[in-house]
Parts: structure tokens; sequence; C-alpha cells
């Protein structure tokens, strides 16, 4: 569904989510997850195999965070249980592979993501909001090209109120003048609603189960079916 709302000029500055919102990401994990579940064949099935990974990337994640070293840990330590310990080295060094293979990819631009960022960035100040692995998430940004669009990168551990508020707390503004664009309702809509900001929902046509939440309406929410379409929510000729 896409709304007919406009923001006005009391929006200050615009927030970009990374991560399947302006490029491709959880394809690579569920292509990983497919390879893993192919190797623990032998006990289970893929079901099972995915369950499992999925507690234990939920149990890694209070320590280890996000990206793909703290799934690395997590492909292990699922074969190892799922197996018993019967896993061989070689059978450990392909789930390190499997893991690996997630990082380094060639970053692919959702449509027109380059052109939106150029024209938003002429009509307000932009920022980039992400979470996960310092380093990982610098790479990504660098390779995406798209990093001369924003005036600020802010690369957190977690997505919440906090975080948000101090975004909003450094950037010298009130909640009211903060927007949020991103995929995930959990991380990207939800604790920005809470503080009294913006959003636009973009859903991902993959979403990782633990950014799954129950979405609602909100009078500061609106939701558009792609990236391409975030512009016609501005009163902006060019």
């Amino acid at each position: 569904m896409i709304d007919n709302k406009r923001f006005n000029s009391n929006i200050k500055l615009i927030a970009f989510d990374a991560d399947d919102t302006l490029w491709v990401n959880e394809y690579h994990y569920r292509k990983a997850e497919e390879r893993f579940s192919e190797l623990m064949s032998p006990w289970c099935n893929y079901e099972q195999a995915n369950n499992t990974l999925l507690r234990v990337e939920k149990e890694n994640l209070p320590l280890l965070g996000y990206g793909s070293k703290p799934f690395i840990i997590s492909l292990i330590e699922s074969g190892i249980e799922i197996s018993k310990g019967e896993l061989t080295n070689e059978q450990i060094l392909k789930l390190i592979k499997i893991g690996k293979e997630t990082i380094g990819q060639n970053i692919e631009l959702y449509p027109n993501a380059e052109e939106i960022l150029s024209k938003l960035s002429g009509h307000y100040p932009l920022l980039l909001a992400t979470k996960g692995d310092l380093k990982e998430q610098e790479s990504k940004i660098e390779r995406s090209g798209l990093k001369r669009y924003f005036s600020h990168i802010e690369i957190m551990s977690e997505k919440n109120r906090d975080s948000y508020i101090s975004i909003i707390e450094n950037q010298k503004i009130r909640p009211e003048n903060f927007l949020m664009i991103g995929n995930s309702f959990k991380s990207d809509i939800l604790p920005v609603l809470e503080i009294g900001g913006s959003a636009i929902y973009i859903p991902s046509d993959i979403t990782w189960a633990h950014e799954v939440v129950e979405e609602r309406d909100h009078p500061n929410l609106v939701r558009a079916e792609s990236l391409d379409m975030v512009t016609r929510f501005f009163n902006i000729n060019n």
C-alpha cells in the first residue's frame, strides 16, 4: 500500500538503512543457510538444520553482535551440535568457507538507489544508519559507491531507542525533525516511531527471522513497495 502522505519542511535529517534497503544482503545469508543445511543432511533435514542455526545465532547476538564473523561461529557451533561432535576437520573448514563467502560479495544496489540519494541530498542532509561489524560495514559502504551522498555515517552494534536518540542529540535536532528509511520494522521503524520520529518502511522480499515483528500503522509512517518510490513522499521538483 502506498500512502499519499507528504513530509514537510519540518524534516531536517533523513537517515537510510544500508543492508537490504540500499543494497542486497540477506540473499547471501539465505544461500549460505541452504548450503549449511545440505552439509547437515546426514544428520537432520533442512528445517531442523535452519531452526538450530537460527536459535544459535539468537543466543550469540548479545555477545557477538551482527555480521559474517558471528555467523561463521554460529555455523560451526550449530554443526557440532547437530552432528553430536561428528564433524570432521574438513567439514568444519567447509562451514568456515560458507560463512566467509558472505563477506566481500559484489555490492548489488537496488534499482535507482544512487539517483534517489542524489535527488534527496540536494534538499536534505542524509545520514547512513547501519548496524553490524565495523570493518565489514565500512567495506560495504566504500564498495557501494554511495558514501559521498551522506553527511554522516553511523555504524551501530544495535538499532534501538537509545541509538536513535543518540543520533538526534548528536545532530542537534528534535525527534519530529528526523525521518528513517529502512526495511526492518523491528530495527529501522519501531524505535524511531517510539521516540517521535517519522519513517518510510520498504518491506524486503527476504527478512531474517530475528528481525520479524508484528507490523502496525502509525500517523508518522508510510509504506513504499520499493526504494524507487521514496521520493514521491517529498515535495521536491528535481
